[in-house]
């Protein structure tokens, strides 16, 4: 699994925007899935406020069978700059088919919509917003707020994951193995079963 690490930096002082809070709106592609238990349990332990907002997700599925779905992440603001936030999700690989000849894939995560909540208006967010857009205003909070979809310059044009892969030549290999060792282990247990075990009359 990977960490996916958020940061926003704000081209000047964001001093007169202490009441503003930012959302990072990030799109899991369907190589990817997000633990919607795992981000329950960092929520409890205050260490990510993200949560899920695709329904009928299923985190067993391949990637195949899978398709994208939407994460909220409150951002918090960097003790260590002033004007920057950052946000953590934690995201797993899905099983992907074996492929022929490579053995890798890879899987692109874009860049998210990042999204801005003022209680009051200030000049600059006229600049910055292109659109509006509806959101629980927290994450303990069900009321809904209407964010600005912000314009930014990204550091990176979108990220870019490599995914070991098995190999389709290995298919009968792993296939005997895996009965193999299931004869096996069923026979040693039956062995311990009958060797052992106490049977009533």
């Amino acid at each position: 699994y990977r960490d996916l690490l958020i940061k926003v930096k704000f081209g000047e002082s964001i001093e007169d925007l202490q009441t503003c809070r930012l959302l990072i709106k990030q799109y899991i592609p369907a190589g990817l899935f997000v633990d919607p238990y795992e981000l329950a349990s960092l929520r409890e332990r205050n260490i990510t406020e993200a949560v899920m907002v695709s329904e009928n997700f299923n985190i067993e599925a391949p990637n195949y069978l899978s398709k994208e779905s939407e994460v909220l992440i409150y951002a918090r603001q960097d003790s260590q700059c002033i004007d920057c936030f950052q946000a953590f999700l934690p995201v797993h690989y899905r099983y992907h088919r074996p492929h022929s000849k490579d053995g890798e894939t890879f899987i692109v995560v874009s860049n998210p919509d990042l999204l801005m909540y003022c209680d009051q208006e200030f000049p600059i967010l006229k600049c910055w917003a292109q659109s509006k857009v509806a959101a629980p205003c927290t994450l303990k909070n069900k009321d809904i707020c209407q964010w600005n979809n912000m314009k930014y310059k990204s550091v990176y044009k979108n990220v870019t994951l490599q995914v070991p892969v098995g190999l389709t030549i290995h298919t009968t290999l792993v296939c005997s193995v895996t009965l193999l060792i299931t004869i096996l282990c069923s026979t040693l247990i039956l062995v311990a079963v009958f060797k052992y075990g106490h049977f009533p009359l």
